[in-house]
Parts: C-alpha cells; structure tokens; sequence
C-alpha cells in the first residue's frame, strides 16, 4: 500500500510495481525437493510406463542430492509431488484508471509437502519477497500433516483384490496434489489412506471441469472394489481377500 495520487504524477513507490516485483522474485524461488516413502515408491513403479525420456530421469531424482537435469524436465508435470510449490493465483489493484493504486494484492496458492511445517513455508515466503513493504498474510492457517505409512495390513488387500478384479494390474502408491479432511485424522493418530478402484480413460484429465464424467462400468467395478476392500478390512479371518474372489 502507499498514498496513492494521480496518474499524471507517477511515483517511484507504485504499489503494483511493487507487489510485480515481489511476485518475479517468488516467481523465480523454487523449494527444495524433499521425496517420502510414498513418492519414492511412486516413482519407481511409474517409470515402468513413462515415456522412454521421462522415465530415463527418475533413477537422477531418486538420488540425494536428486540430479538438476532430472528434476528440471520432470518439473511440469510432477513437480508438485516432489516439491512445495507456491504460485500467484490471483491479482487485485487500483480503484481507476486515471489514478495511482494505494493497494496492490495478490493471492499465492502454496501446495505444501505432507509433514512439512507451515511455518517454514511462511518464512521463507517473507525471505524471498524480501520487501517490508508487502504484507504477507495467510488467507487461512494451513495444519501440518505427515503421511501415512504404506504398511503391508493396508497393501496387500488392495494388491490381492486388484489382481482378482483385474488381472496384471500393478498397484502404485500415490500422492494426490489436493487435500482431504484425512489431515485431521492423521492429526488424531488415525491413518488414512485413498483408494477408488476407478479408471480413467488415459489423456483426459476432466477433474473439476464442466464435462466431469467416469466410465459407466468404472463406476460400477469402482462400487464392486470398495465393497469387497472394506470386507477384507473388517474381517477377522487372514482368508477373507481370498474369500472374495470371483
């Protein structure tokens, strides 16, 4: 913010020069990489499919330190699961056309690694902006979260049920880019895994669109996996995945 005035007496302090600048600096900041059990697992198994290229470049992320050539080509389209990520999503200033702005805001969406302190990620926001003058405040106060193991009781229900319903199916670990409410039960000392046994047609990417749509049979075969998922959990028999083949 500043006094503003009118645009016929420009000023050096321009708040939305101001706010630009701070926004190039973030622009140009990239958080380190930082891999858990599930990403790494992830990444193995993913490189089986991968085109030739990209999967040529995962054995160079996997290393510590990871290999910059490796993570530079996987950067857009992976690099949020393997690094933080803070980007500008949204952009507020001026009130007219013939005046100087006395405000300039900007909203910066962060995607923070699970078990990664807020905290830090607001520090080093307020080090890379490097500006007294622009105000750093969270929209909302985000909840740290560390991830759930992948242990063998959860694994291999999903494996075996898999391989009854669709046969040669390789079950990969996953990390989601988004949020779920499974960061408050984690917080209370409940693990919490996903799992749909939906498939998807391979290229469309149709989350959050108007055309959101799933296959009719993946629907279905999706009700079929749970329902048998959740036997497999809530029996007591170490036979019950092999009850409940087909």
């Amino acid at each position: 913010t500043n006094p503003g005035g009118h645009s016929s007496r420009p000023r050096s302090d321009n708040a939305i020069y101001q706010l630009a600048k701070a926004l190039i600096r973030l622009e140009k900041y990239s958080f380190p990489v930082a891999l858990n059990e599930t990403t790494r697992a992830m990444f193995r198994a993913a490189a089986r499919t991968m085109p030739r290229g990209a999967a040529a470049m995962i054995p160079g992320l996997l290393q510590s330190p990871p290999i910059e050539k490796s993570v530079n080509f996987l950067e857009a389209d992976h690099g949020a699961l393997f690094r933080t990520t803070c980007v500008a999503t949204e952009l507020e200033a001026g009130h007219a056309e013939n005046a100087l702005p006395q405000r300039a805001k900007a909203t910066v969406n962060c995607r923070i690694l699970p078990g990664v302190p807020p905290g830090n990620i607001f520090k080093t926001l307020v080090s890379v902006v490097a500006d007294e003058g622009v105000k750093i405040v969270p929209v909302e106060e985000a909840t740290l979260s560390d991830p759930s193991p992948l242990k063998e009781e959860i694994m291999a229900p999903i494996r075996q049920i898999s391989e009854n319903m669709w046969p040669g199916v390789v079950v990969v670990p996953s990390m989601s880019t988004g949020a779920t409410d499974g960061l408050y039960f984690r917080n209370a000392g409940i693990p919490v895994y996903g799992v749909s046994g939906v498939f998807h047609v391979v290229g469309e990417n149709r989350a959050h669109g108007r055309d959101e749509r799933i296959l009719q049979d993946s629907f279905f075969d999706g009700l079929e996996f749970l329902y048998r998922l959740t036997r497999a959990y809530s029996s007591a028999s170490d036979d019950a995945v092999e009850g409940l083949k087909l």
